[in-house]
């Protein structure tokens, strides 16, 4: 029996994650200082976990509402209100999903049907066209260009609606580049978005790693937020990764069309993910609020290291990534990275792996100590430096 021929085309043409590569190729050397994955280095703080742990002492092991726990989704829709003026009703306009990828899938799979076009702001997170393309659609491409900070441009957005555009998926703060939009930013998106009749699917899973500017939500612009499918999680902000709690927030119609997924391919998020999820809601704010502190702090350090050492990096104003041109080096991304782990043991992700528009870069996570960060700095900016003076052979 040929396996091969018993395999769906669509799953034997999706990529394997970049990012993934890069991660076992980490694994699989000792000694490596990984700039790789976006997880952040911090522990779930103890309150979080002790809850966590006190409900399993306690027998609580069951099943969830499908939407999960009420008392969860009422916290996240006073959290939404609080921190983002965003107001959802917890009985149906909220539902917790195993993770902000979940979510992401589900909205996709709620939407879109074959021939539909969804446009995709890039450089973006290795999930969305990998998920469109499963959803039965077209991903297309929107590319945004270090000259405007990797911020999404309008003439961009315009140019690639089409009679079949249903949906765009987007990113801000955005995974890699570290880029934000302002609330004059996103207006002007907003009027071309309601203009054509699209459907918005916002990733703000990064929505409180912000330095400097608070973040907006393009669904709380008046008219976005029956046209808004808001995606949140608890990985990056409160170092809950492995819980594998998100969540999101949407009109009803649109919610009760993801339940109907959710509930036969998952069910519900487990509960001691959720349990955990309320306590981190309810108390973990302060930790949160470290936790960001210690990330600019990183952040500040790795962008004037990259710059000082002769390559151009804007400055990320959100999320924990860094995204530097390697263009200056005459290498390919691809190939930058793979020498750059052989020969200092440091790892990066390439820049194309998160679209065209990544060519020529690398993303580094800052989410790792702020001693291994400056050590990474130093070992590639030897491999660096000899590569900029031309006393290196440059590979292609």
């Amino acid at each position: 029996m040929n396996i091969q021929d018993k395999l769906s085309p669509t799953a034997k043409e999706i990529p394997p994650s970049g990012i993934r590569k890069f991660f076992d190729l980490v694994v699989a050397t000792e000694g490596v200082i990984s700039l790789g994955v976006g997880e952040p280095d911090f522990i779930t703080p103890w309150h979080i976990r002790e809850s966590s742990i006190h409900s399993l002492e306690k027998g609580i092991t069951s099943y969830t509402s499908n939407a999960g726990l009420l008392e969860l989704r009422e916290e996240i829709s006073k959290y939404l209100e609080t921190g983002f003026s965003l107001k959802y009703s917890p009985q149906n306009e909220l539902m917790v999903t195993v993770g902000a990828s979940e979510a992401i899938d589900i909205a996709l799979r709620a939407l879109v049907s074959s021939g539909d076009e969804v446009l995709v702001v890039e450089p973006a997170y290795v999930s969305y066209s990998p998920c469109v393309i499963l959803a039965g659609g077209t991903p297309v491409s929107v590319p945004t260009f270090q000259k405007d900070d990797f911020k999404l441009m309008p003439d961009a957005l315009e140019s690639k609606i089409t009679a079949k555009t249903k949906a765009i998926i987007m990113c801000f703060p955005n995974n890699p580049t570290g880029a934000i939009m302002e609330k004059e930013d996103l207006e002007k998106i907003a009027k071309i978005i309601d203009k054509h009749d699209l459907i918005v699917i916002s990733d703000e899973v990064y929505a409180e790693l912000t330095y400097g500017k608070r973040h907006v939500s393009i669904a709380s612009l008046p008219g976005m937020k029956d046209r808004t499918i808001n995606i949140g999680g608890l990985s990056k902000s409160f170092a809950m990764t492995g819980w594998r709690i998100g969540y999101v927030a949407a009109h009803p119609e649109i919610i009760g069309a993801m339940l109907k997924i959710h509930q036969y391919t998952i069910l519900c998020a487990p509960i001691m993910g959720q349990v955990a999820a309320l306590e981190a809601m309810k108390n973990g704010h302060n930790e949160m609020k470290k936790m960001i502190e210690q990330y600019d702090q990183r952040r500040r350090l790795i962008v004037k290291g990259f710059q000082e050492m002769g390559l151009s990096c804007h400055t990320p104003k959100g999320a924990f990534y860094a995204f530097p041109s390697i263009q200056a080096t005459g290498y390919d991304d691809h190939v930058f990275a793979e020498e750059l782990l052989k020969e200092t043991k440091v790892a990066v992700v390439p820049g194309s792996v998160f679209g065209e528009g990544g060519k020529g870069f690398i993303r580094c996570s800052y989410a790792t100590s702020y001693s291994k960060i400056s050590e990474a700095l130093e070992r590639i900016e030897k491999f660096v430096t000899p590569r900029l003076n031309g006393t290196c052979d440059k590979v292609i």
